[in-house]
């Protein structure tokens, strides 16, 4: 008997290793067979100190930056509000008082 998991849409339990995936041949669904707790595990953001960062936390910006597109220059010491973590090329989503929505890295800010 093989020690491999059963399919996790139909539960078959006639799945096989095909490479780097598990096939199950009963419903065609491919998953990958490096453990499903890789593929659970989140994203940890830190800030530029090293502080861990969460949704609605407040930070402040570390050092002056321009915004692309903008005149203004985002003053370092400027704080920001209820941010939103998201996995993109910018960490942050916040809004920024006389600037409206932006990105920020996290390398740009500071946990209060």
């Amino acid at each position: 008997m093989s020690a491999l998991p059963p399919c996790p849409q139909c539960n078959s339990e006639f799945t096989y290793q095909d490479g780097a995936n598990l096939v199950c041949p009963e419903c065609a669904h491919e998953w990958p067979a490096a453990g499903e707790a890789s593929a659970e595990t989140a994203r940890v953001y830190r800030d530029a100190s090293g502080n861990i960062l969460q949704d609605g936390d407040t930070v402040t910006v570390i050092k002056d930056l321009k915004p692309k597109g903008s005149g203004g220059v985002i003053k370092q010491g400027t704080k920001v509000k209820n941010i939103r973590l998201v996995d993109s090329d910018h960490d942050i989503d916040c809004k920024i008082d006389g600037f409206g929505a932006m990105s920020l890295k996290t390398e740009f800010v500071r946990k209060v």
